[in-house]
């Protein structure tokens, strides 16, 4: 697609008197929330394709993702972390459990939450996922360097920084 407009793609409030350009006049390449939707798109795709060679979804992946770093999450901190919805995910566990992968065990002080901790079997399968994804990641970012990379990230958190409903 064309470079259709030219102008101040980001107007701020204050200016009053600029007029908002329309979707049209900023093109869709220019619009950040369509090229993330299309980046993320593609690259679930490209990953859900290589994961069923391990019998391992998307949402298990990222979940197993998250359990791999941290050593114990509520099942709505997983959620949020893995971008996935609670039904989802609940769903998700019960699969993951059933495998040995993840344990659910209730909090001692609150009977009520559940804490998600990943078992070594899980983590071993992980690990047999995590080569994939660093190469389909490193695919992604060819031609980036790792000045425009840690640029890039940056900007990204202050994006998230900005729309985010939870703390986490």
């Amino acid at each position: 697609m064309e470079e259709r407009f030219s102008g101040t793609i980001l107007r701020r409030k204050r200016d009053e008197n600029a007029k908002r350009p329309t979707m049209g006049e900023i093109g869709l390449n220019h619009f950040a929330p369509y090229l993330m939707n299309r980046l993320m798109a593609r690259w679930n795709a490209n990953l859900s394709e290589e994961l069923r060679e391990y019998d391992m979804t998307t949402a298990k992946m990222r979940a197993l993702a998250v359990l791999s770093v941290s050593s114990s999450v509520t099942i709505n901190e997983l959620s949020v972390f893995a971008v996935t919805e609670q039904s989802t995910m609940s769903r998700t566990l019960d699969s993951l459990e059933q495998q040995g992968y993840i344990r659910r065990q209730p909090r001692a002080e609150d009977m009520r939450i559940r804490d998600v901790s990943i078992t070594e079997e899980g983590r071993a399968a992980f690990e047999k996922v995590w080569p994939t994804m660093y190469d389909l990641f490193l695919q992604m970012f060819d031609g980036v360097d790792e000045a425009e990379y840690h640029g890039f990230i940056s900007t990204l958190h202050k994006v998230l920084h900005n729309i985010r409903k939870h703390e986490i």
